[in-house]
């Protein structure tokens, strides 16, 4: 692919990562207040509101706000029935293409990206997985969040610099039977927030459904679709026993479901309960 406007400049991304916080907005902040890096605010339920550089925003679900060094900002809560659960990011040291050192701005000049579909959901993702390492305190913690920090930055980035085309497919190499099915289940891993059609893993593989389902059922015991429902409702369970993302909805939404009522279904039929209660 040609090199976009917005690539970077230094040899290797290379951020020093601050800090994350995960919270829900009861109240009005009180200070408009401004720092010296940039921090990353990602709406991840509710609405609210912000004041940023003298102007007055709405902000809701899927929103992502960008205080770049010196802006002043300052959250307001629209609905205390309804509050703003945020998760926020702070880092120094990097620099894009085409952009001031330590800030990340928008095509439009706006200081809200709005974000839906895939792109919301590889956020949500990557937050979920922020704050669960973070809680662990393992070793290497601070290296793990600069990586999905950098994930993070890339992706938001990609966003203003490449045109919204349809992505490129996976690519498999086709050696043995074990091969095309470990690839097939790290594909699921890598992907089972997405949509997933098993028809075009079969295109990209240049042979036919029948055909992969046979040699996966032969390999796994399971076809490749149900492998796929038990992965994600593997996944949702994780989050639901730990929390890290907020309602029924969104959990659906972050393991590939559009339908929650659907996955409620499925996720109760494999476990024995709902997903709610799973929760509680």
């Amino acid at each position: 692919m040609k090199q976009q406007e917005y690539d970077i400049t230094k040899e290797d991304l290379n951020p020093t990562f601050l800090f994350s916080w995960k919270g829900t907005k009861l109240q009005d902040e009180k200070n408009y207040h401004c720092h010296d890096y940039i921090e990353l605010a990602i709406i991840l339920s509710g609405k609210g509101k912000y004041y940023i550089d003298g102007q007055m925003y709405q902000v809701e679900e899927g929103d992502v706000l960008f205080f770049n060094p010196h802006v002043y900002h300052q959250s307001l809560v629209l609905d205390k029935t309804n509050p703003t659960v945020e998760f926020f990011v702070g880092c120094t040291d990097f620099a894009f293409r085409g952009m001031e050192a330590n800030h990340i701005q928008l095509k439009d000049g706006s200081p809200i990206l709005h974000t839906d579909g895939e792109l919301k959901r590889k956020l949500f993702k990557l937050c979920a997985s922020m704050e669960a390492e973070n809680e662990s305190m393992r070793m290497g913690t601070y290296f793990m969040m600069k990586a999905y920090l950098i994930q993070m930055m890339t992706i938001l980035v990609r966003e203003q610099s490449e045109p919204c085309v349809k992505q490129a497919c996976y690519s498999f190499e086709s050696i043995s039977k074990k091969y095309l099915v470990e690839q097939i289940i790290s594909y699921f891993d890598e992907h089972y927030s997405e949509k997933i059609s098993l028809d075009r893993i079969a295109e990209n593989m240049y042979l036919s459904p029948f055909y992969i389902s046979k040699i996966f059922k032969s390999e796994t015991g399971d076809s490749p679709i149900n492998y796929l429902i038990k992965v994600r409702l593997e996944k949702a369970k994780e989050l639901l026993q730990t929390g890290r993302i907020g309602s029924v909805h969104n959990v659906a939404e972050a393991v590939g479901y559009e339908d929650a009522y659907h996955f409620s279904k499925l996720f109760k039929k494999h476990y024995g309960i709902s997903p709610s209660q799973m929760k509680q």
